[in-house]
């Protein structure tokens, strides 16, 4: 974009361009929240791959496996892209008083933290051919499950609680 073709918008103050509709933007934050959920769905993939590793395999482990890909598709396309919170703002975080905004700051960081590792815990257990006892596949299981849906609260929190400047999103 050039700078040449930016305007300065009198009543707000801000640069405006031509170049950027409203619908464009929609739709690239569309793209952006679908490509979230792919990845969640890849992490579902993955944890219940290494799950399913056992020698006594699960029962209907299609429906689990599908199952735990679309809550972590779910759990991404919620919780991972939050609109912009007051929390961020240097006001909030001088007066370090328990809100929304702080409940919605670790409850995406624990679950983003904890689905991450339970992944990256099971990618390596594919990758390595590795067998590990039944604990600590319960506890990278519970990890990711645990983390999906602490994700999902901080979403379900920023989006009704309206602690974000554009919770409409």
């Amino acid at each position: 974009m050039k700078m040449a073709n930016a305007n300065l918008d009198r009543s707000s103050g801000t640069k405006t361009t031509g170049f950027a509709p409203v619908a464009l933007i929609k739709s690239a934050h569309l793209i952006e929240r679908v490509g979230l959920a792919a990845i969640g769905g890849s992490c579902g993939l993955y944890v219940a791959a290494a799950l399913l590793r056992r020698q006594d395999e699960l029962p209907l482990s299609v429906g689990i496996v599908l199952l735990m890909m679309l809550f972590g598709a779910f759990s991404f396309y919620v919780g991972i892209d939050l609109p912009r919170r007051s929390a961020r703002r240097s006001a909030s975080i001088r007066r370090q008083r328990w809100s929304p905004d702080t409940a919605i700051e670790l409850l995406s960081a624990v679950g983003i933290f904890l689905a991450a590792m339970a992944t990256f815990a099971s990618v390596g257990i594919i990758i390595l051919d590795e067998t590990v006892s039944d604990g600590w596949l319960a506890l990278i299981g519970g990890n990711w499950m645990t983390g999906s849906s602490c994700q999902i609260a901080a979403g379900i929190i920023a989006r009704s609680y309206g602690t974000t400047e554009d919770a409409g999103k």
